[in-house]
């Protein structure tokens, strides 16, 4: 029985570890889609699954460039 466990048991941390690299590869690749004009701004709030609180107040060019800012490695790279 323990045999088992341990041989099962690496399946069971692999699929978190995957499913966070899946979803930051999703984020990455929106922002990079939306960087290279390949989607506009509600385009990649959508796929983002983003909500816009107050939409005459905050544009959703902003609120996008506010959240890709965070996942971009280089500081220097404008939205």
């Amino acid at each position: 029985m323990k045999y088992l466990f341990v041989v099962f048991s690496p399946f069971f941390l692999i699929y978190p570890a995957e499913a966070v690299t899946t979803k930051m590869f999703k984020v990455l690749d929106t922002c990079a889609r939306y960087r290279l004009g390949e989607i506009n701004a509600n385009e990649a709030i959508e796929k983002l699954k983003l909500k816009l609180t107050n939409p005459p107040t905050i544009q959703p060019k902003d609120l996008v460039k506010k959240y890709c800012s965070v996942f971009t490695p280089n500081e220097k790279i404008e939205f």
